[in-house]
């Protein structure tokens, strides 16, 4: 660090160039949300190519979801423990590398490998490059700005990666949507090197809680290996529920040995603040809902609507642009005159009612109709209410426990997703069962089969209704912090037994509720 850099730490300063750093923290957010969509338009060709089975086919998504899922808590303790900036710029780098592995697979255990890898360093650069916006960004109307960026790119990326993949396995190949990867990765790395500054004392040197990353990652592994069987193997399957009766006892454990240990892997004084509490556990559940649409709306354009790969990725853009619309312009700009919990509840409402309209599907809906009033609604919704519950969720958090919070965020939404593709398939195929069963096949059987899919689609849908309301609830009842007022902002450390202390902190004047 400079001395000019070091005066301007010691003075409380904000770091000159921190909208540069916002770029590539950005990017790496865009890469890794990306990864997780543009794998899945791939996976098709990949299989041909690769001559891989329809039984292992699912553990090219499962290898990338059990590593990244698994191993979040650690990866943010690690970017606590060797500080954030390193921790981001090594896993772009593993991250990269392992794309070019994958892109360059010529087996399928090359191929599972390398996503394997990917969930391994996407589960340290996750957590670092939320934290690194946290300690970066603490004036509140500069944060606003900032997360309503990154919140946007959160919840936005996915889409555009159904568009970006279509576009790359249509026209080049299957492997370009690893390949990709790289230059995101290369300029991050790169910007991040010499651009982002991480504030000076901010580390947690304590030991690392092995007993607490062993528990946490075999608990997190089964039970998102759990939810992944759910679909193959439904819910009683003994297997399936064994997962879930060993992920209960791993978590009960290792819930009970941080209470224990000297230095937790996730201190319980991140888990039980009531605001981040109600923050985990409404965006996981508004998680849930959202890939109601992501799932069931690509299969109807795809299957019942026969829309090509490119063209399934441009009907979602309109969301995309609600998305960031009600992020940058709705969340930034009412995040320091509203508290947190009107626009999170307000903002899941408006997704419910997008939802709702989308439980309208028929076999030949009408896109402009039905389809993008929905759309419009649910990413103005999510947009204005991710903005809000990315910023609270590491707001005020000691700088030595923000790459754990930033960790939990992340897992609320990987575990979401885990629990709403298991649960939502099993609802849909349960419900184009009954619908088969329940009525006679006409004439043209193409029909009736796509009229069985609506019909489960549409009941999955109104579910994925259901859970969004009830996030929606939660945030309204459970967070309670009003618009950012003056909050303590570590500038250093934790004192020299571990413990925090007062001469390390600093007050920020903000706006006062």
């Amino acid at each position: 660090m400079s001395k000019t850099a070091e005066v301007r730490a010691g003075l409380g300063l904000p770091d000159p160039k921190r909208w540069k750093a916002l770029v590539f923290i950005a990017l790496a957010q865009l890469m890794v949300v990306l990864d997780a969509t543009i794998v899945n338009i791939a996976l098709p060709h990949a299989q041909v190519d690769l001559d891989i089975s329809d039984a292992n086919k699912q553990w090219v998504i499962t290898a990338y979801a059990l590593a990244f899922g698994g191993l979040l808590l650690f990866g943010g303790r690690i970017a606590d423990l060797w500080g954030r900036k390193r921790t981001f710029v090594i896993g772009l780098i593993g991250f990269a590398l392992a794309s070019a592995i994958g892109g360059a697979a010529n087996s399928e255990a090359m191929l599972l490998g390398s996503r394997a890898f990917q969930g391994v360093f996407g589960a340290m650069l996750a957590p670092a490059a939320l934290s690194l916006l946290a300690v970066t960004f603490t004036d509140a109307k500069e944060r606003a700005k900032a997360f309503g960026i990154f919140g946007a790119i959160a919840g936005g990326g996915g889409a555009v990666g159904l568009l970006l993949g279509g576009f790359l396995t249509e026209y080049l190949n299957w492997r370009w949507t690893f390949f990709v990867n790289i230059p995101f990765a290369v300029i991050a790395a790169l910007g991040a090197y010499f651009v982002i500054r991480e504030p000076a004392g901010g580390r947690n040197r304590s030991s690392l809680d092995i007993p607490g990353v062993v528990l946490s990652t075999l608990g997190l592994v089964s039970l998102v290996y759990g939810f992944t069987r759910v679909e193959s193997s439904g819910w009683s399957d003994p297997t399936t529920i064994g997962l879930f009766v060993a992920s209960a006892a791993l978590l009960a454990a290792f819930a009970f040995v941080e209470s224990k240990v000297k230095n937790p892997l996730l201190p319980l004084r991140v888990l039980m603040d009531r605001n981040r509490g109600g923050i985990y556990l409404s965006l996981g559940l508004a998680i849930i809902g959202m890939f109601g649409l992501f799932l069931f709306l690509t299969y109807y354009l795809q299957v019942v609507q026969q829309y090509s790969a490119v063209k399934t990725g441009f009907a979602f853009l309109p969301m995309v642009v609600a998305m960031i619309t009600g992020s940058t312009q709705i969340g930034a700009r009412l995040m320091t005159r509203v508290p947190a919990r009107l626009l999170m509840g307000p903002g899941f409402a408006v997704a419910a009612v997008g939802m709702l309209l989308l439980t309208r599907l028929e076999v030949g809906s009408s896109y402009a109709g039905v389809i993008l009033p929905g759309m419009v609604l649910l990413g103005l919704g999510m947009g204005t209410a991710f903005m809000p519950a990315m910023s609270l969720a590491t707001h005020g958090i000691q700088p030595r426990d923000a790459g754990v919070a930033s960790a939990m965020v992340n897992t609320s939404q990987q575990v979401g997703g885990a629990i709403g593709t298991a649960l939502l398939n099993t609802i849909a195929a349960s419900a184009t069962t009954a619908y088969v069963a329940g009525h006679a096949a006409g004439g043209d059987k193409n029909l009736f089969q796509a009229q069985a899919l609506v019909s489960g689609y549409t009941h999955a849908i109104w579910w994925a209704v259901g859970i969004l309301l009830v996030a929606a609830v939660i945030a309204v009842t459970f967070i309670n912090a009003g618009r950012p007022g003056s909050s303590k902002v570590a500038a250093g450390g934790p004192g020299a037994d571990g413990s925090e202390d007062p001469e390390n902190e600093i007050v920020i004047p903000v706006a006062m509720h």
